[in-house]
This record gives structure tokens, C-alpha cells and sequence, in this order.
């Protein structure tokens, strides 16, 4: 067991850098872990990104499972996670894995476990792999690799959404986007969802780089000055960025605005509600800005909070009724579809929002923060020499003279002034890193409030 002692699911499956833990040895002990839990004669599909060496960890991982009895349906070809995780509940499969570091550095490759709904699998089933490590041998018979069937996991997951968004409302309208698919598997799927409209698609960084052009393939702010550009040049209606495996997005507004997450989120929330007419609550993580609670009271829907970490809310989609749920990160889920997030997805319905408004985007956020309130959100990770823990007996009884009202202990530390301006603290479970999060209505003072916390950590 010594060799597996470095691998360990995190919030969204097991990543590590290749050729350090990301080995071939052991990712043929954690697909025998997997082939373990689940049983012979099951189902299952596995799919990768455009990552290096993505398509071979994907082959050996299959011919694991098919040396266990297990029948394996691989992905042709790169796909985006939300594919692989539509694949799995459109056949009827017992489980997914997707061979991704999604927006890791380029130097990471990594593992996810979709369950038979293609929502994330829960950290039940995670520990559960976990504790079946090294327990069997191997199973590798690379003379079984026939009984793997290779197939196009692209042309349902296509075809799904093409009827998923009302392209008969879409159709004729003269918008022009700009996707930026910072060189991952998202590719130019927008592109075939959107065939036979009269919508302008253009696209930036679809082609395959596995450097990511030494950039991680993350859809913040600071990676997509290219993006922000274009737009403002080119005179986009709306800028799209996906990350490496296209299942978090981040927008772009008219004149190169940036649109965070956070915002989407909300945006989503109030088309399918307002504009399609779908009921259901709305998720958002303990990190998630106030202007979701505005939005649920308006709406007069309920309001879910949960750990960060999409598995969290995939859980409670599958569970309750839940318009759309989203996270800090850019994963947004919606109702009627998997229980997983889906970057693509949650474009498209921003540009259907744009049509159903016959506004651009700018003018639909700039009216939604008018109602709802304009909150400015900073995070900084802090990375430190040894791990600490949330400062429970170092916290402020005001932050900017405003009064600490409330603390949510839920996951990490957060606390909350009677002004709805918030500090939060947010350990990693497997690094020496402590995440700080700060959200108030002025962004100076959004930037101020996590100096505040930023100073009580370094004084630990």
C-alpha cells in the first residue's frame, strides 16, 4: 500500500502530476479500485480532454475494467465532461470516468467518477474506492482490448441540447458570440448546437495544445485578457469562456466586461424562471455571493446552501427541485438535464436569455444588479509553509466598523456583518493552503476586508 499513499480524492475526483503520482501503475490501481467497487459484468463509459497523454490513460484505465468483466464504451475522441456525464445516464450505464485535470495546470492529469445519473459520485462512493486500493491485483490483459467498443459520445450529447435550447426562438436573430475554448475539449460543440441559425459563432484557442500555452486552462478573469479584448474589438454580443473540459464557463460582456460566475448563476436563475416558466430552488455553495439570496426571496423560491464542491449540489439536483445551482468556480447546473455542470450549456442559455429579452447581455446584467444589488467578490489563495486551520479564536467582532452578525461554520469559517459584506476562511484538505474569500457591496472595501483576513492568517 506504500505506493498508494499519495492518492486521494479531492472535491472533484483524484488529480496529480504526470509522472509523479500520475503514473501508469497507478492509475491501474485506482481503475482496479473502481472495477472493485463496482462489480463484473457492469457498464460503464469512459471519455478524456485534449491533456497530454489523455487518450492513453484512458485506454489503460479501459482495458482494467474490461479485464474485470466490465463492458467499456470509450470516447473516439477528446470530449467535454458533460458529454461523458450525458453519455452515462443516456445509456443506461452503471458509472463514468473522465480522464481530466479539468482547469489544473497543464503538468496535472486527473480522474473523475460520474454515478449512473452522470451527477459527480459522492464522497461515499469516493472513500469507498479509496479503501479498495492495492486490495485485489491488477487485472491488465491487454488481449481484452477488443471487448472495449470505441464510440462518438459527442453526436447524442449534441442533439440533446439542440433540443434542449429553443432554437426555434433562436433561429433568425443576428447575434454574434466569441468562444474562447482556452485549448480544451470543448472545442467547437457550441459551434454544432447552434447549426442551422442565423447566429455568428467564432472561436479562439479550439485548437489542441496540451501546454495550454503555459496558461491553466481556467476561466478567471486574469487568463482571459485575450478574450476580453476581442470582444471589445471584434463587437461581440457575448464572450464565452470553458475551461479544460468545458464543464465551468465565464463570460464576456459587450465593450470586453467581465461577467464572474457568480453573476451567471443568477442570470439563469431568473430566465428559467421568469422567461421559461420552470419552477424550483436555486444552489448556491457557502461562498456564493448575496445576490443569490436577493434573487430566491424575489422569486419567492427556496434557497439551498452547500460545502464547495459541485458533488454538493449534483446531490441535491438529484434529490430536490432545483431550477439551477451553481458554484464560485463557474459550474453551473439546470434543471430537466444531468445533474452535473456544464459550461456550454450554460452559455447557450445566456444567449437564449438574450433573445427571449431582446436585450444584450450588458443591459440584462446592468438591470439585474439595479434590483438585486452590485456585490464585488475577491478570493485569494495563500500558500503556506504548513497547513492551519480556520481561525476560530482570532475572529473580528467587526470588519470596516461594521458588526459581525453571524458565523457559518459549514465549511470553514464564515463570517457575516450586519451590511451583508462577508470574510470567509477555507482550508485545502491536501495542501498548505488557506483560501480567503470577501464580498461587499464597493470593491475597494471587498479588497480591504480580505487584507483583514489575510493579516490573520500570517499572525497565526
Amino acid at each position: 500500500m506504500q505506493e498508494t499513499i499519495n492518492i486521494k480524492f479531492g472535491t472533484d475526483g483524484w488529480r496529480a502530476i504526470i509522472g509523479d503520482t500520475y503514473t501508469f501503475d497507478n492509475l491501474k490501481i485506482v481503475s482496479q479500485a473502481v472495477a472493485d467497487y463496482l462489480g463484473s459484468g457492469k457498464k460503464l463509459a469512459v471519455g478524456f480532454d485534449t491533456r497530454f497523454m489523455s487518450g492513453i490513460f484512458a485506454e489503460i484505465a479501459s482495458k482494467v475494467f474490461a479485464a474485470n468483466d466490465i463492458e467499456v464504451v470509450l470516447s473516439d475522441r477528446p470530449i467535454p465532461t458533460p458529454a461523458l456525464s450525458f453519455a452515462v445516464k443516456n445509456k443506461k450505464l452503471d458509472l463514468g470516468i473522465m480522464i481530466t485535470a479539468s482547469h489544473n495546470p497543464a503538468e496535472y492529469n486527473g480522474f473523475k467518477i460520474k454515478n449512473s445519473s452522470g451527477g459527480a459520485a459522492d464522497i461515499e462512493v469516493t472513500k469507498k474506492v479509496e479503501s479498495l486500493f492495492g486490495r485485489t491485483p491488477v487485472k491488465d490483459d491487454p488481449g481484452l482490448a477488443g471487448k472495449i467498443r470505441k464510440e462518438d459520445l459527442t453526436k447524442g450529447y449534441v442533439k440533446f441540447i439542440r433540443g434542449y435550447v429553443d432554437l426555434k426562438k433562436i433561429k433568425n436573430k443576428k447575434f454574434k458570440i466569441l468562444v474562447d475554448a482556452m485549448y480544451g475539449s470543448g472545442d467547437s460543440l457550441i459551434a454544432e448546437a447552434l447549426k442551422g441559425t442565423s447566429i455568428k459563432v467564432d472561436f479562439m484557442r479550439n485548437t489542441i495544445n496540451p501546454s495550454f500555452d503555459g496558461r491553466r486552462p481556467e476561466p478567471v478573469e486574469e487568463n482571459l485578457k485575450d478574450l476580453k479584448e476581442r470582444v471589445k474589438t471584434g463587437k461581440y454580443d457575448l464572450g464565452i469562456a470553458l475551461d479544460g473540459d468545458a464543464d465551468r464557463i465565464a463570460a464576456v460582456a459587450p465593450g470586453g466586461v467581465f461577467i464572474h460566475p457568480q453573476k451567471i448563476l443568477g442570470l439563469l436563475a431568473l430566465h428559467l424562471h421568469q422567461d421559461r416558466h420552470w419552477s424550483g430552488g436555486i444552489v448556491k455553495t457557502v461562498c456564493g455571493t448575496t445576490m443569490i439570496d436577493n434573487i430566491a426571496k424575489f422569486l419567492k423560491v427556496k434557497l439551498y446552501e452547500t460545502p464547495v464542491g459541485f458533488k454538493y449540489i449534483s446531490n441535491l439536483m438529484e434529490t430536490e427541485d432545483v431550477v439551477a445551482g451553481g458554484e464560485e468556480a463557474g459550474g453551473m447546473g439546470v434543471k430537466n438535464y444531468i445533474p452535473e455542470r456544464d459550461g456550454s450549456m450554460a452559455g447557450l442559455l445566456l444567449l437564449e436569455m438574450m433573445v427571449y429579452r431582446k436585450k444584450n447581455i450588458l443591459k440584462i446584467l446592468n438591470e439585474t444588479e439595479k434590483q438585486f444589488g452590485k456585490y464585488y467578490y475577491v478570493r485569494e489563495d495563500l500558500h503556506l509553509e504548513k497547513r492551519v486551520e480556520p481561525p476560530k479564536e482570532h475572529l473580528p467582532s467587526q470588519l470596516l466598523g461594521k458588526k459581525v452578525v453571524k458565523i457559518n461554520e459549514s465549511d470553514g469559517i464564515k463570517i457575516i456583518c450586519e451590511d451583508d459584506s462577508w470574510l470567509m476562511f477555507r482550508g485545502s484538505g491536501t495542501e498548505p493552503i488557506m483560501r480567503l474569500y470577501a464580498e461587499s457591496k464597493n470593491l475597494s472595501n471587498s479588497k480591504k476586508i480580505l487584507g483583514i483576513g489575510k493579516q490573520i492568517i500570517l499572525s497565526l
